[in-house]
């Protein structure tokens, strides 16, 4: 395909945080690639918490960048920026073909990504989210929208970083049976499991882990359990086809892991991981979040700090196995990439 091919695509960002910036790098850094590929990602409009700014025939990605790496709100973009407007403007009044949520996950009420998820849903845009919130509290209702609508629903980033985990068991699985999943879907929780069995404490690796940003200021999802259970709904709703709730995931988190018992598995060439499994009994699946010894053995096991992982158990299909080192939150953002890539591309 010649470069004069590529499709001009307009698309909405909510979030430039540490995805959705990474997101707009990539965007500009694999403009040629993403030209041969067919597709050309024009910014139409862009909010975060401070304001949005818009403009139909396309923001200046790059100026965009440079007022969030000076700390101030994309509100501020000259000509065509709005401080203090809500992301809900955007998608009243920007005409787009794609809405990418990448703003925080917020498991009380999902706003305000379930709400522009389905404004933009209604609207007939496709969406991409590494946003997993919307997806644990209303993915039949979403995913029904979007089969109304004739659009697509994409988030391959909200399970497991840039490891294509759901893309892996809802395509390339299909046709299988899934007896069992187990993951490694928690980043900060393995890294902080990781540190205190080299012989940090507790609070020592968890200020480690916010240091080098896998670790958020709250860190209470993820040392709780309760995003490794938000990831395991997910794939129980979107690989499985088995709808359940978070009241559905027995949780435990890791504050009780005691790092003398970490160390004791380590000398024994075992590890703690925080894993979350679903597995079939026969009648319905059973899905759990917690701390367990895995022997040296196991392919989870040798995952290090950085490290996510996840094994499909299948009837077909033999059982698969992937793995990703995510160092930073790059790799995220490329699945971000990834399914607009499926959605748009050649």
């Amino acid at each position: 395909m010649t470069e004069g091919a590529a499709r001009p695509v307009r698309l909405i960002l909510v979030g430039v945080g540490n995805v959705g910036r990474r997101f707009l790098d990539l965007i500009v850094r694999k403009e040629p690639r993403l030209r041969v590929l067919g597709l050309q990602p024009v910014l139409a409009g862009v909010a975060d918490s401070g304001g949005i700014a818009r403009n139909a025939g396309g923001l200046d990605i790059q100026r965009v960048l440079a007022l969030k790496d000076a700390g101030e709100s994309v509100g501020a973009y000259p000509e065509f920026g709005y401080l203090g407007l809500p992301p809900e403007a955007l998608l009243e009044e920007v005409p787009a073909d794609l809405f990418v949520d990448a703003s925080p996950a917020n498991l009380t009420d999902g706003q305000p990504g379930l709400g522009c998820i389905e404004a933009a849903l209604s609207r007939g845009m496709h969406v991409v989210t590494a946003n997993k919130a919307p997806l644990v509290l209303a993915y039949p209702r979403l995913q029904a929208l979007a089969d109304a609508q004739g659009v697509g629903l994409r988030f391959d980033a909200t399970v497991a970083g840039g490891l294509p985990a759901i893309n892996l068991g809802r395509r390339d699985l299909a046709a299988s049976h899934i007896g069992r999943i187990e993951g490694l879907l928690n980043l900060t929780a393995n890294y902080i499991l990781a540190r205190m069995a080299a012989g940090h404490s507790y609070d020592q690796a968890l200020a480690e882990a916010q240091q080098a940003g896998h670790a958020e200021a709250d860190p209470t999802l993820d040392v709780d359990g309760w995003d490794a259970a938000s990831k395991l709904v997910i794939l129980a709703h979107s690989v499985l086809h088995y709808p359940v709730t978070l009241d559905d995931v027995s949780v435990q988190g890791i504050r009780g892991v005691d790092r003398d018992e970490l160390c004791r598995a380590e000398q024994t060439g075992q590890r703690v991981k925080l894993v979350a499994t679903a597995e079939w009994d026969g009648e319905s699946y059973r899905l759990e979040v917690g701390p367990r010894c895995l022997p040296a053995t196991h392919p989870l096991a040798s995952l290090g700090a950085h490290g996510m992982g996840i094994i499909y158990d299948t009837d077909i299909n033999g059982i698969v196995t992937a793995f990703i080192e995510e160092e930073t939150p790059e790799p995220t953002a490329a699945a971000v990439l990834r399914d607009v890539v499926e959605l748009f591309g050649s």
